[in-house]
């Protein structure tokens, strides 16, 4: 099998490619980082590159690439908190492995102009995603009072009042206790100064928030 001039570059340009992004999912601490994407990338690019010269079918490895790649991305995504994490990651890594096969089949220019695209949107869209958290967050609250012949509703009034929208509401009672499970939506600041005033909730014997 020769070994071009052009593959050594192929498989440089990937190196890069996935450095650079790697080094953004490294500097926000993600679980894919920065030896993560130069791999992924390169491993694409490489493979694209044998299919050219050892198969004739070279949609057969490409596919292929696809299906190894979706079981890393499987790994990354996971449920923390009632809440799914990882997704963002587990994309990232999908793209990485596109740009590096588009490397490897010599498709430079699309491929260098996906990578501004994902760059754009990863970095500079970043402090609008931040922005909207901020004014719409969903949270979940529970709390553990002592049974005094009465629900808890009297803290759906507080939620209320603290601007703050009940998504799902559920109250269990257990020998002496009573305990609720609520699921709000409102601006962080809503949200910090409702956990200020519970936390100061001398009735409130446990807090989750």
């Amino acid at each position: 099998m020769e070994l071009l001039p052009e593959d050594i570059l192929k498989v440089g340009i990937s190196f890069l490619v996935g450095l650079l992004i790697g080094f953004e999912r490294e500097y926000r601490s993600k679980s894919a980082g920065l030896r993560t994407m130069i791999m992924i990338c390169m491993g694409s690019t490489m493979f694209t590159i044998f299919s050219f010269k050892i198969d004739s079918d070279t949609g057969r490895i490409a596919a292929n690439i696809i299906t190894g790649i979706g079981f890393i991305g499987a790994g990354i995504i996971f449920r923390e908190n009632d809440r799914v994490v990882g997704i963002t990651t587990a994309a990232i890594v999908w793209l990485t492995a596109a740009i590096g096969m588009g490397i490897g089949s010599g498709y430079y220019v699309l491929t260098f102009l996906c990578f501004l695209i994902a760059s754009a949107a990863l970095i500079l869209l970043y402090p609008l995603q931040h922005w909207i958290n901020s004014r719409s967050q969903i949270r979940h609250y529970r709390l553990n009072c002592i049974y005094k012949r009465k629900t808890l509703n009297n803290y759906e009034v507080l939620f209320k009042k603290n601007g703050l929208k009940i998504l799902e509401s559920k109250q269990r009672k257990e020998e002496k206790n009573i305990s609720g499970h609520w699921i709000l939506q409102g601006t962080q600041q809503n949200h910090e100064r409702l956990t200020s005033k519970l936390l100061m909730d001398p009735e409130i014997l446990e807090m989750e928030f």
